[in-house]
C-alpha cells in the first residue's frame, strides 16, 4: 500500500514538469544548453521558436517547432 501511495504522490509532482513555458520575446541571458520556446510569428501557426542557449562565442541554435497545445503555458517574458 505504501509503494502505491508514494507513485501516486510522485507522479502527481512529476506531471506538472511537463508543460512547457512559451514566452512572448526571446530572454537575452541563457545558460548553456538552457532551452527557452519563444512566440514567434514568424515560424507560422502551431509552431514556436526554440532557442538553445550557447557558451560564449558561438550564437544560439533556433529553430521552429510544433508543441501540443496541452503541453504549452503562454507566459511573459521578465527582463
Amino acid at each position: 500500500m505504501r509503494v502505491l501511495a508514494l507513485g501516486l504522490i510522485f507522479s502527481a509532482a512529476a506531471f506538472p514538469c511537463l508543460a512547457q513555458t512559451v514566452l512572448k520575446s526571446e530572454p537575452l541571458m541563457l545558460a548553456p544548453y538552457e532551452i527557452a520556446f519563444v512566440q514567434d510569428p514568424s515560424c507560422g501557426a502551431g509552431k514556436v521558436r526554440k532557442v538553445t542557449g550557447s557558451i560564449r562565442g558561438v550564437q544560439r541554435r533556433k529553430a521552429c517547432v510544433t508543441l501540443a497545445s496541452e503541453q504549452a503555458s503562454l507566459v511573459s517574458a521578465t527582463p
